[in-house]
Order: C-alpha cells, then structure tokens, then sequence
C-alpha cells in the first residue's frame, strides 16, 4: 500500500519528467525550424547547400576509398585471382580466348586495372571500382531525399535555373539526374510545359554525369586532388548554364513561377534507406556489368586482330593533335555514347596525366 503522501510525491515526480519531455520536445521543434528557416534563406542557404555538398564529397570519397581498401581489393586479391589463376593456367597466354577472358599479364602478372580481359578488367571496374562509390554516393541522395533537404535546394536554385531557361523545381530531375540519368529524364514529366521539358532532359542528356560516372572523376581525377574534382564539375556547371540559356533563347514558351511544397525536417528510416540503396545498386549492377563486358569484348577483337589500331591513326588528329589526348582514347570516347562510366573507366589503363583526364 502506498500513503497519501507518498502518491502525492509520485505524481509530482511525474509531473516534473512531463514537463522536462516537453521542454525537449520545444527546444527539438525550435531547432528544427532554425534548421529550416537558414537552409533556404538566400545567403545562409547558400553557404549551407555549400557546406553539405563538401561534406558530401568527402563522406563519399572516404568510404568509398575504404569500401575498396578493406573489402573489394582484399577479395580481388586474396580470393578470385586465386579461383581463376588456374583457369588462365590452362589457356595458351597467346591466343584469342586467354586476350578475350585475362588480358594482357603486367610483369607476368593479372593486373586487375590493365589487363583488359572479361574475368579480370571487366569485373574488377564496375564492382571494384564504380560500385564502392556507387553505395556511398546513394547513400548520400536517399539520406538528402528522406531528410526533406532537395526541395529546399530547389528553391534556393530557383533563380540560377531561370538562367537556364527553367524554375527551380526543375533541379530535382537534375538532382536525380546525379544519381542515375534515367529517373531523372522520367522526373521531367512534372515539369508544367513541353519547352521545360525539352530543355531539361537536353541538360541531363549532356551536362549531368550520373552516379556511376561520378565515382569515376573521384576515381580518376580525385588523386591528383580536389581542386581538379572542383574544376571537372564547374566545367560541367558552366556547360550547363551556358547551354540552358542557349535554348532559353531558341526555344520560345511559357516559365511558370515556382510553386512547391516544402516538406519539414524529418528523421530518416534507416530500413526505408538501405532498401533505397539495395534497389539501385542492383539496377546498376544488372544494367552496367553487360555492357561492360560487351565493351571490352569488342576491344579485345578489335585490338587482336589490329583493328584499333587503324582506327586509332585515323582519328589521330583530331584526338591527339586537337584534344592532346592519347590516339587510344579513341575507343572510350565513342562508347560514352552507350555508357559514359564505362568509357571513363577504359581510360584507366591509358595512364593519362591530370590535365588530359579533365
């Protein structure tokens, strides 16, 4: 039993851890809705889109470095090389099938980066080195999507996208444009007229390198340090712009003014998350490893039987002499048509210099 006294005290106690959740409960939401009101104010929004791109940047450079560092090149190394060293054993290392399979050996050895073959240079790209970053960069989107922060990055770009001929709103397809160049296109269609649509999927198509395409730049440009990362994106910002207001002044039309609901601040769901995340690296997967292999099946044949090389001095002039990059990129560049982050990552064994990868 329990005196009057004695309930009177408990109450109380209750009363006053009542109280306390409340006040954290009002510290919370006021916080939130500082959170809020500078993440889209023209100055403070600004500086904090800024900050959280960088800070973006290198959460992702940093676990998709340690992604490959602890996981995929201790697999590469220490597991597959030895299931197919075996297989590679019992071909002739000068015939059609070894060059297709393994490539070319570096110092007698497979080299994952060089060799060009189907089971070493075909896996090792889309798995040991587009997909670590692939992971870190959804992670980033889905956490910016279930957050509630890209329509605040709408509307802090509504008067830079105006530039380009569009309002604000239409930086979500381009946002998702960076994630996979096809969600983005399909994004086009909220967009209210034809004449935005028509220019953002032009936009997308030319100036937006999706995810996979990313972790190649950070891939490939990122060694030689960020500034050069910076100026591949402003290259890329500047082409955008530039182009957008080219067809803002071809392409007459209505620009509606931006109307757009902003949802609050929200905890994301971890669960919600990773399913995201599954889903798209999937899609990557199954998309991308074929087409890679298609790709460096063709090279390998064309490389063989001498193929790419009169290919490569024929367009010598214009690749090496114009654009001072090595008669070999000849091939990359013409597959970017079908997959962009293949060809960037067919660049690999050109061993090319900072500027030329730019």
């Amino acid at each position: 039993s329990m005196s009057p006294h004695s309930r009177r005290e408990r109450w109380a106690d209750i009363g006053t851890m009542s109280d306390d959740v409340q006040n954290l409960e009002h510290r919370h939401h006021t916080f939130l809705e500082w959170l809020q009101d500078i993440s889209i104010h023209p100055f403070s929004g600004a500086i904090f889109a800024a900050l959280v791109l960088l800070g973006s940047f290198f959460f992702i450079r940093t676990l998709g470095e340690s992604i490959i560092t602890y996981i995929v090149d201790p697999f590469f190394n220490q597991i597959y090389l030895p299931a197919i060293k075996p297989l590679a054993d019992l071909m002739n290392t000068d015939g059609l099938l070894y060059h297709l399979l393994v490539g070319e050996l570096f110092d007698g050895k497979i080299d994952f980066l060089q060799s060009m073959g189907m089971l070493t240079t075909g896996l090792y790209v889309p798995l040991g080195m587009v997909l670590p970053y692939l992971i870190s960069f959804y992670l980033v989107l889905s956490l910016m999507e279930d957050i509630g922060y890209l329509p605040r990055l709408g509307v802090l770009l509504d008067a830079l996208m105006h530039k380009a001929g569009l309002h604000g709103f239409s930086v979500i397809p381009l946002l998702l444009g960076l994630g996979c160049n096809v969600p983005g296109i399909l994004a086009t269609r909220s967009l209210e007229t034809r004449r935005e649509r028509f220019i953002a999927c032009t936009l997308i198509s030319i100036g937006v390198p999706c995810v996979s395409l990313q972790a190649m730049i950070l891939k490939l440009v990122g060694p030689f340090g960020i500034l050069n990362v910076v100026l591949v994106y402003a290259f890329l910002a500047g082409t955008v712009i530039l182009l957008g207001s080219i067809l803002r002044t071809v392409i007459r039309g209505f620009l509606p003014e931006l109307i757009l609901e902003i949802p609050p601040y929200r905890f994301p769901s971890l669960k919600v998350t990773l399913h995201k995340l599954f889903f798209r690296c999937r899609g990557f997967i199954s998309e991308a490893i074929p087409l890679i292999l298609i790709g460096i099946l063709i090279l390998n044949f064309l490389d063989y039987f001498k193929i790419f090389n009169i290919i490569a001095n024929v367009t010598a002039p214009v690749v090496s002499v114009v654009w001072g990059l090595p008669k070999e990129a000849i091939l990359p560049l013409v597959m970017g048509f079908l997959r962009k982050d293949i060809a960037a990552g067919l660049l690999v064994p050109l061993d090319m210099g900072v500027a030329q990868l730019m």
